[in-house]
């Protein structure tokens, strides 16, 4: 990363771009407008084509996993000598699984006929400060991005291969930088990358123009970068940049960024759901209703370990269908939702969250006013942190909360200070050692924690 923030700028877009290719050979190939038809036409599927189509998956996952997969395999066995004999074939015997017990040994949920050194890797800590360690094959890679084409980008009527922004957490530029750009062309996904640590208010008008210069058709990205944006077009009075529509996603997206967003660039605002286990996907449909994909799993909604009534809020618990080399059963994804048997208005019959709660991590403000979330990149590259949590006590201090894991030493300390301060500029960082993070409301782990007394929307 040095490296590269030391190259000239038509430099870091090549490297960019580089890289663009290199994950466009794995999401797409030739049978791609296929599977992305298949998907288009099972939006209309019946109820039960749906149930049948869920059972055979599940059923296949299942014995896969009981079989093939070596954490699995060893409970079942566990279970069958302490005189168990309930049936693996059945979803509710299985346990359900916490995200640390993935983490602890990721490789253990990898099926024991695949080698994780031929698969898509991907290293995240979501919400949670907390490294995981993830797998896929190229199959499960091309099929998730069919139905990220299909229902993340036909609905709204574009494509992959209209020319596109994003907002995100990929540090393009370095954070001391305070000339434009604050952004790289990524031809590879003909994709303009646009960072989400430089939206200062002083500076964001620069990216107004760069949308203009490069066309961009539709913005994807988190809801607090696209509104910032808005904000920015609304105040200039930009009438310029009319978009085909935007689509956020990694963060909740609040009822007055979505009226900012679809007023500044004149377009439809759709809210998209997922995860880097993509043990689940979501999308907003043309009514606003957000929609579940059920080829991706099969959701449950649980108290602790029961099931809610129908209609009821609780944890989001899903049993991974697509990714079947490495299946997350009965998945406690981290997130509250309350699900709903109503039909929408579109037509289509796939089923709907009534609300989507959780991920709601609070925004750094910095001392110059940008406002910066999804710190969670500085915790990624498997750092020996068994958790960290952020919490922004003024304007110009963070406290950082962690707890050591096996390895931990003071180096770790002095990265991630620099990991923050190439993000948040020169702010004072108290870093304080923990038994455990804190909790909040029932439970909840929180990455960000704002103590700042105002609300800056």
């Amino acid at each position: 990363m040095r490296l590269y923030h030391r190259l000239p700028t038509p430099a870091r877009s090549v490297a960019a771009s580089a890289f663009g290719w290199y994950l466009r050979q794995w999401r797409y190939s030739a049978k791609t407008e296929a599977l992305v038809a298949a998907t288009l036409e099972r939006d209309h599927w019946p109820a039960d084509r749906w149930r049948d189509y869920q059972q055979e998956r599940l059923s296949f996952v299942l014995e896969r996993a009981a079989t093939r997969v070596p954490y699995y395999r060893d409970l079942w066995a566990k279970r069958r000598r302490m005189g168990d004999r309930a049936s693996w074939a059945y979803l509710e015997n299985w346990p359900i699984l916490s995200k640390d017990r993935v983490r602890e040994n990721p490789r253990a949920f990898v099926a024991d006929d695949c080698d994780p050194r031929r698969m898509f890797a991907e290293h995240t800590s979501g919400t949670t400060g907390k490294p995981l360690s993830l797998w896929w094959s190229r199959d499960t890679v091309r099929h998730w991005y069919a139905l990220n084409e299909a229902r993340g980008r036909r609905w709204y009527g574009i494509s992959r291969k209209d020319p596109w922004a994003i907002i995100g957490g990929r540090m393009v530029t370095p954070f001391g930088q305070r000339r434009p750009p604050f952004w790289v062309w990524n031809a590879g996904l003909n994709q303009l990358y646009m960072s989400a640590y430089h939206l200062a208010p002083d500076l964001v008008s620069s990216y107004l123009d760069a949308l203009a210069r490069y066309r961009v058709t539709y913005l994807f990205g988190y809801s607090s970068g696209l509104h910032a944006l808005a904000e920015a077009a609304l105040r200039h009075g930009r009438t310029d940049l009319r978009m085909a529509v935007v689509i956020t996603n990694a963060e909740p997206l609040l009822d007055y960024q979505r009226r900012a967003i679809g007023e500044a660039f004149r377009c439809p605002v759709r809210e998209t759901y997922g995860m880097a286990e993509i043990v689940a996907g979501a999308s907003d449909c043309e009514h606003g209703a957000l929609h579940w994909w059920p080829e991706v799993g099969m959701l449950e909604v649980c108290d602790e370990d029961r099931p809610v009534a129908p209609g009821g809020l609780g944890d989001l618990v899903s049993t991974g269908l697509l990714n079947a080399d490495m299946p997350l059963i009965r998945y406690r994804i981290g997130d509250s939702a309350r699900l709903s048997a109503a039909a929408c208005d579109c037509g289509r019959s796939l089923p709907l969250m009534e609300s989507l709660e959780g991920r709601t991590d609070d925004l750094v403000i910095t001392p110059d006013g940008r406002k910066v979330g999804r710190l969670d990149v500085v915790f990624k590259e498997n750092l020996p942190l068994a958790e960290a949590q952020i919490v922004q006590e003024t304007r110009t201090r963070i406290r950082l909360r962690y707890v050591p894991a096996p390895g931990f030493t003071l180096q770790v300390i002095d990265d991630v200070r620099q990991r923050l301060q190439e993000r948040l500029g020169q702010m004072e960082i108290v870093f304080e050692e923990v038994d455990q993070v804190p909790r909040g409301a029932f439970g909840k782990f929180r990455a960000v924690v704002s103590n700042l007394a105002f609300q800056e929307q």
